[in-house]
């Protein structure tokens, strides 16, 4: 088992609706993103060098910052559970600040996700652009090659242009419903 990565909405019964779950395998196939990709959104924690989420922003021109951002998001009653009395109401009020900067950021992040499959469609060979790291655990080679390319079946196998297509797809689909704010959550 590892951790995996999804995207929660702020209307969560509209997007996630009876029609969404009767086509739940279609759906999964063109919304999901694959483990290497949460592997990828942290190893800015895993490893001492440059994150290959920094490196592909410089490469191709792209602030990547409102990506970071969606790991900011914080549960209010989650953390209250698990924080002593002495802290709770710095944390809930640093949390709720934290939250309140996501609000209504789903076209600037769809924007970022939009802006770095056009540029990285235009890379060959991106793997040969990224600095070795200490830690090859997404396996660079096969998870950054074939951008254009669909590998996976929606979660399994899918490479980094397969990911941010099934995300953008999720955030098209997402604005549809009229959802305002998404962010990741780990689990």
């Amino acid at each position: 088992m590892g951790l995996d990565i999804s995207v929660v909405v702020d209307n969560y019964e509209d997007v996630f609706d009876k029609n969404y779950h009767q086509n739940d395998d279609e759906n999964f196939n063109k919304h999901s993103l694959s483990r290497t990709f949460c592997n990828f959104i942290c190893r800015k924690e895993v490893i001492e060098t440059e994150p290959e989420l920094d490196q592909i922003g410089k490469i191709v021109a792209v602030d990547i910052s409102a990506i970071y951002e969606m790991e900011n998001y914080v549960d209010i009653e989650e953390l209250a559970e698990y924080i002593d009395e002495d802290e709770s109401e710095d944390e809930i009020i640093k949390a709720e600040l934290n939250n309140t900067k996501l609000e209504g950021n789903i076209k600037k992040f769809l924007n970022t996700v939009s802006e770095l499959i056009s540029k990285l469609n235009e890379i060959e060979n991106l793997p040969k652009l990224l600095l070795n790291t200490e830690f090859d655990t997404l396996n660079n080679d096969v998870y950054f090659s074939s951008f254009t390319i669909d590998k996976g079946k929606g979660y399994i196998d899918n490479n980094f242009g397969q990911d941010l297509r099934n995300f953008k797809n999720f955030l098209e689909y997402c604005l549809k419903k009229e959802t305002k704010t998404v962010w990741f959550v780990f689990g």
